[in-house]
């Protein structure tokens, strides 16, 4: 027998009563448990961007050189000792300054030498030409035989070309005096000279004294695949481009660091040939430079424009995967809220985005973030990305489950 507190055995009513109480509450809480139990999961949450075609520029990212506008090569016409040199290496020049003063000692001699022979040529022309008129006169009384005076006339023929020639000797030494002075023939920038003071120039020498390249404008030469000129044309002619005729020659610049050029280029011309052995040719673009930014020889890479996409769908890269056959994957979730894979053939990545050639269409919901927890079948919560708070971290509330 068991007393309680107070010493007093407890009644059998009271036992009852404990042990049907304990019953009960054993029964409330294994009810509770298996209703929690079978109460289904939610659908779990992912991120949408909703497909919209939009009017776009396709352009193509091509490799190329730089090259100078114009390019002349100094060399002396006449030979000589280089008496001084009169322009600083590396320095802007004009067209038609003084580089460079051979010695026109010489030249000067046989400018002055031709002169008087000119001179003597055209003092002897007034007396041969008395004689052929006093001449005339005596042939008609027949004082002189017709061969005195046929030589005469002869001698004022001889005369009269004798000064012609002399006159192109004074011509030719006068050039050849003015070859003396080395002019420039273009306006460029100016490098390194290859002679120097007290040197002995040759005409027409390979070694170029200096050289002068004109850097404003400048060139921009770049390669393209023939076959991409297939596939631009193909699109023009379907209606997938459409060309831009108000800046379709317009060309952006890229620089060998990365940094956008400020100034834009124009498309001057394509080659007319390809290369056999790359399969490609040459584009050619004129573009501005007058800080001289851009030296020949540099690397840059042209944004040449394609055409316009009237139509085209851009998509984050994030919602796009492969499938084990290397496939572009991407899921959507349909109108009842289910998860639907969709193959895609992607165009090209435009920054962080895919251009979209088919697979997708307007409207279509593409799942960018849980898609790691969803499958192709399954009911999902989808939450618009333009619902998602903007400012900061989304809220927990709004993060697909499993996110974090």
């Amino acid at each position: 027998m068991q007393l309680n507190k107070n010493g007093y055995e407890p009644s059998a009513w009271t036992r009852t009563l404990t042990v049907l109480s304990a019953l009960f509450l054993l029964w409330g809480c294994g009810k509770g448990y298996g209703e929690q139990q079978a109460a289904p999961p939610p659908p779990p949450e992912v991120v949408t961007v909703t497909v919209t075609p939009r009017k776009i520029e396709l352009t193509t990212e091509l490799p190329g050189r730089t090259s100078a506008y114009r390019v002349a090569e100094i060399r002396p016409q006449v030979n000589g000792i280089i008496q001084k040199r009169q322009f600083r290496e590396g320095s802007d020049v004009k067209a038609g300054q003084l580089l460079y003063q051979i010695d026109p000692a010489p030249f000067q001699v046989a400018l002055d030498s031709a002169r008087a022979s000119l001179g003597k040529a055209q003092a002897n022309l007034p007396s041969i030409r008395s004689r052929v008129e006093r001449y005339t006169e005596l042939l008609v009384d027949k004082a002189i035989s017709r061969q005195d005076y046929d030589d005469a006339v002869s001698a004022v023929d001889q005369a009269k070309a004798e000064i012609e020639y002399w006159k192109t000797q004074v011509a030719a030494a006068r050039i050849n005096l003015g070859y003396a002075q080395v002019n420039a023939p273009i306006s460029g920038r100016i490098g390194r000279s290859n002679v120097t003071d007290g040197a002995l120039v040759t005409a027409y020498q390979p070694l170029a004294l200096a050289t002068i390249q004109q850097l404003d404008p400048i060139y921009v030469d770049v390669t393209q695949s023939s076959a991409e000129l297939l596939r631009l044309k193909r699109n023009l002619e379907t209606g997938r481009l459409s060309a831009d005729r108000e800046n379709g020659k317009a060309v952006r610049i890229v620089m060998e660091d990365g940094s956008p050029y400020p100034l834009e280029g124009k498309l001057q011309f394509r080659e007319v040939t390809v290369d056999p052995a790359t399969g490609s040719y040459t584009v050619r673009i004129v573009v501005p430079n007058p800080e001289h930014l851009l030296l020949p020889g540099m690397f840059v890479r042209a944004l040449v424009q394609e055409g316009i996409a009237e139509a085209a769908i851009l998509v984050p890269q994030q919602g796009v995967s492969r499938n084990p056959k290397g496939e572009a994957v991407a899921l959507i979730v349909d109108d009842v809220e289910t998860v639907r894979q969709r193959i895609l053939i992607l165009n090209r990545a435009i920054g962080d985005q895919w251009l979209v050639a088919s697979g997708l269409s307007a409207g279509d919901r593409l799942i960018i973030e849980g898609m790691m927890n969803v499958r192709p079948g399954s009911v999902v919560k989808a939450i618009s990305r333009d619902a998602l708070t903007v400012d900061g971290d989304p809220p927990h509330a709004n993060r697909p489950s499993g996110e974090k």
